[in-house]
């Protein structure tokens, strides 16, 4: 064998030596993400229930929506898909502003610029009745 095949057996090795190392670290950091949100959805969804309603004087300050597109391949085919979150910023009589995730149908409806009663939970958006 010759120092040149030597090194290419080496080299061989060597990169599936570091493949046998990644590939349990790369599924190890991918469930720990998964995991991570999971809990931290829970954590958010018991704080909220723990919190009071509220309902207060508040005005639409601003709006804004976020699209996000996906395109995957399955059997050849092209499958395209959007989706878009809704949000509106609130300012109460303090001044103080909050960003709720709200519906399309609750996006539509309301404008900025609109004044009525804010009804909330922790993060967690219930309903704005406009004031006529």
């Amino acid at each position: 064998m010759s120092l040149k095949e030597g090194v290419d057996v080496d080299m061989f090795y060597g990169f599936y030596g570091i493949m046998d190392l990644m590939f349990p670290l790369f599924f190890i950091t991918i469930f720990s993400i998964i995991v991570f949100a999971f809990f931290k959805g829970i954590r958010e969804w018991s704080n909220n229930n723990k919190q009071p309603v509220l309902s207060v004087p508040a005005k639409i300050v601003a709006k804004r929506n976020h699209t996000s597109r996906s395109t995957s391949n399955h059997d050849g085919h092209h499958h395209h898909s959007t989706s878009t979150n809704y949000y509106i910023t609130f300012e109460v009589e303090s001044g103080d502003r909050m960003e709720f995730y709200v519906s399309g149908k609750e996006y539509g409806l309301l404008a900025e610029g609109d004044i009525g009663k804010l009804t909330f939970q922790g993060t967690r958006y219930h309903k704005f009745e406009r004031e006529i």
